[in-house]
């Protein structure tokens, strides 16, 4: 069996829900959110972690279907955020089965730090399957971390170019590309890339 891309973050929870819940959403994705439609939408959150990001688009108004298969983050997210306006999944990539008979498409696909967990193979499987559940004129979010991998964890060093061609692949449109260190929290070594596009409205 594949090893999983979230090995690792169950037994580290605690510490991890400290950690991302010391940053708030509108300073992690500020270089992004004027491409988040200001009216109330659907969003979905793939690798939703703590909720932190679920909660924050919940709050502008949107609907959440919150997507994390870490038993133990998805019952804290729960605890910390709840909200109507979130519904949480277990549920993982590359092939997201629990969202097969998803009847909704969304305006807003977020991938937070989750792509660079999936292996080639996963990352072009995954693709077709997340482009599948957006709606035209949507746009995807993709973060991708770069550097030194913490013990226990699994994560390749993705690259910007595969990501955008397999998007492109899928009739996805490449409108914002970041790089930039990890201003935050300052891990040696750890750097970003942040990606975003557009479905076509026809």
């Amino acid at each position: 069996m594949t090893p999983s891309g979230t090995q690792g973050y169950a037994n580290e929870a605690d510490a991890l829900v400290r950690q991302y819940e010391s940053i708030a959403f509108e300073d992690i994705h500020a270089s992004v959110l004027h491409l988040v439609p200001s009216t109330p939408g659907r969003v979905l959150d793939i690798g939703s972690g703590t909720g932190r990001d679920a909660a924050g688009f919940a709050a502008m108004g949107h609907r959440v279907t919150a997507v994390e298969p870490t038993p133990e983050l998805r019952s804290a997210a729960q605890a910390l955020h709840p909200s109507p306006l979130i519904e949480w999944v277990d549920d993982t990539l590359p092939d997201l089965p629990r969202l097969a008979g998803c009847e909704d498409s969304f305006d807003v696909v977020m991938l937070t730090a989750v792509w660079m967990h999936l292996d080639g193979p996963q990352r072009r499987r995954a693709m077709p399957r997340v482009a599948s559940l957006a709606r035209k004129g949507g746009v995807m979010i993709v973060s991708l971390r770069h550097g030194p991998v913490p013990p226990g964890r699994r994560m390749f060093d993705v690259t910007a170019d595969e990501t955008v061609q397999l998007a492109r692949a899928e009739g996805l449109a490449p409108v914002l590309q970041l790089d930039h260190q990890d201003g935050l929290l300052r891990r040696p070594g750890v750097s970003w890339t942040r990606l975003a596009f557009s479905w076509p409205q026809s």
